[in-house]
């Protein structure tokens, strides 16, 4: 899914993101309703079997975005790593297995406006209030989402990267003219399911001859498990490619997918995930992944 957006225009941005994210899930949501439910411990329960797959699984996904470690000795391939591939995968009929996370619309976090999240902490210093505003116990799946969160939130930045992790929509188009130039054209990329399914890992097709954009320097942003909507957003000066695809599988379930290449890993951590994948290793090969569907990639269109 591509948008493009005039920067000069704030209005059109946030009115562009926010149908993003409405297309992703299906389902038309605002920004405030429901932000207390989080505070409910109905509702937490509701959403403990969402949140401890984030625990036990999706951090480990979200280890590969932030280059943290990640075991190099897996006895079989874990699931959520079924997103690495090479170039010489990006052709017209290959076919490969593939993780796309699915949420939906109730287990989605809340975008808030930058006023109403400014006003809530976001730091790991302020981790016992905070699960005291959201309810959490504090040896809870939910609990240890939060702070993994606000971890990695604070982690220092590999060489050549600049990150921020963006409590609001606002925040995050700030730091993307940061990073991009105020007066640039901006081009906002995703993945995102054509069909319903809710099937998580299966084999797609490459539909077509994928289409490359080109990227001197791009800013993705990547859902962090939060009660409410974080994005763990990061710019990298080094040398990308940036792909669309149609994806089809044989059930019939299509994704129209977006994809980065990185073409410099000299700086990654040696335990990087994607190297035990792909059996590489930093600086010797370029990595590819799929982007997920609770991530944006912008760029200049």
């Amino acid at each position: 899914m591509a948008l493009r957006l005039q920067v000069t225009s704030c209005s059109l941005i946030l009115l562009g993101l926010l149908i993003i994210m409405v297309a992703q899930q299906s389902t038309a949501r605002t920004l405030n309703d429901g932000y207390d439910k989080f505070l409910n411990p109905k509702i937490n329960d509701e959403t403990n079997t969402r949140i401890k797959e984030v625990d036990d699984g999706h951090q480990r996904m979200r280890n590969n975005h932030v280059h943290a470690h990640a075991s190099s000795h897996m006895e079989q391939l874990d699931p959520l790593l079924y997103v690495f591939f090479t170039l010489s995968d990006l052709k017209d009929g290959k076919k490969m297995p593939i993780y796309f996370p699915y949420s939906s619309p109730s287990e989605t976090p809340k975008l808030l406006p930058r006023e109403e999240a400014d006003s809530i902490p976001f730091a790991s210093s302020q981790l016992e209030y905070l699960l005291s505003l959201f309810s959490f116990p504090k040896d809870s799946p939910q609990a240890k989402a939060v702070e993994y969160t606000l971890t990695q939130c604070e982690l220092e930045s590999i060489k050549g990267e600049t990150k921020f992790c963006a409590t609001s929509l606002e925040s995050m188009l700030d730091f993307t003219r940061k990073m991009l130039g105020a007066d640039t054209q901006l081009k906002v990329l995703t993945s995102t399911r054509l069909s319903n399914s809710t099937i998580l890992l299966q084999n797609y097709t490459i539909l077509e001859e994928p289409k490359e954009t080109v990227a001197a320097k791009m800013v993705a942003c990547h859902g962090m498990p939060y009660p409410y909507a974080i994005f763990y957003c990061h710019c990298q000066e080094s040398k990308n490619r940036v792909f669309e695809i149609l994806l089809g599988a044989e059930n019939g379930d299509r994704v129209k997918a977006s994809a980065i290449c990185h073409m410099d890993t000299s700086q990654w951590d040696k335990d990087h995930a994607s190297f035990e994948v792909l059996k590489t290793k930093p600086g010797a090969s370029h990595v590819c992944h799929f982007v997920s569907t609770d991530s944006l990639v912008w760029l200049a269109a």
